[in-house]
């Protein structure tokens, strides 16, 4: 029935379920009505009977009893598992467990990322338990749980309203607008279209390290384009007087033509040759410096 119901469904916790249930042999149905309840789950009517597939407060906004199963369902949330409850009729079916995989280098990318000086928060609509199970096993210390998807892109703004700037990494549909709020979207290259189209950065697969590859790169390429203009500047200001005849008077040296012309050669080729310093970057994402003190971000 779970499965029937998740047939319209395009969030990985409901495609687990069906696929669990093709392994199984299980012969499912189209749903004759579905519906999305951000937040919470899904309403579909299978076979004539109105399944409620969803979590906790799902099934208690709707009055179903929960036929002792929230000790169980806290024991599994401990694990780092997400209890599903599935109704059939507004009676308990029964629940299912999903558990979400860490990616391999979930805990490296995290470690990284605070070797650059950033402090990694984790936004997720999972319930606090499961959030925190997670949460321990990649070494992030700040979980804001229990988010409702409209609510993400807020939690962000009160980040930024302390301060911060906000790089915010994401993949889902209900990730979007947390995307568009922080200073930096950036979208992991296997998430859905909606994702991709409202973030700044888009990554090329699904490696959670190219994160911290395009944070250390983007660094590198604004320290470039300061030194650029640094020199650009130093130049300038240096000859510009020269040119204009200021030390004629003094020592009677003018700058000619030619040599003008030359110097403002030299002037670009300094620029693009360190622009091109660039060339050699290379993803180092396990071992990059501390940033100096005080650059502390989100």
């Amino acid at each position: 029935m779970a499965a029937s119901a998740e047939r319209g469904s395009e969030p990985p916790l409901g495609e687990a379920i069906v696929e669990r249930a093709k392994e199984a042999g299980l012969n499912l149905v189209e749903p004759q009505e579905f519906k999305a309840i951000p937040g919470y789950g899904i309403r579909a009517v299978v076979e004539g009977e109105e399944i409620l597939l969803g979590n906790h407060r799902l099934m208690q906004e709707r009055e179903v009893d929960m036929a002792g199963l929230d000790e169980q369902a806290e024991t599994l949330s401990r694990h780092g598992k997400t209890p599903m409850f599935v109704a059939a009729d507004g009676k308990l079916l029964g629940m299912i467990a999903v558990a979400d995989t860490v990616k391999a280098h979930s805990r490296a990318t995290v470690d990284a990322l605070r070797r650059l000086g950033l402090e990694v928060v984790m936004i997720t609509g999972d319930n606090r338990r499961t959030a925190e199970a997670i949460a321990s096993q990649v070494g992030i210390d700040r979980v804001l749980a229990e988010v409702l998807p409209e609510h993400k892109a807020l939690e962000v703004r009160k980040l930024q309203e302390q301060g911060k700037l906000v790089a915010m990494v994401g993949d889902g549909i209900n990730d979007a607008p947390a995307l568009v709020q922080a200073d930096v979207g950036i979208a992991i290259g296997g998430g859905t279209d909606v994702a991709i189209e409202a973030a700044d950065i888009t990554l090329i697969g699904g490696d959670l390290r190219s994160v911290v590859t395009a944070i250390d790169l983007s660094r590198r390429t604004m320290r470039n384009i300061k030194e650029n203009l640094f020199w650009a500047f130093a130049y300038n200001v240096v000859l510009i007087p020269v040119a204009a005849g200021v030390l004629y008077p003094f020592f009677g040296l003018l700058l000619r033509p030619v040599l003008a012309g030359a110097a403002m050669v030299l002037s670009s080729v300094t620029v693009v040759s360190n622009a091109l310093r660039l060339r050699r970057f290379r993803p180092t994402p396990l071992t990059f410096a501390s940033p100096p003190a005080g650059e502390r971000n989100t």
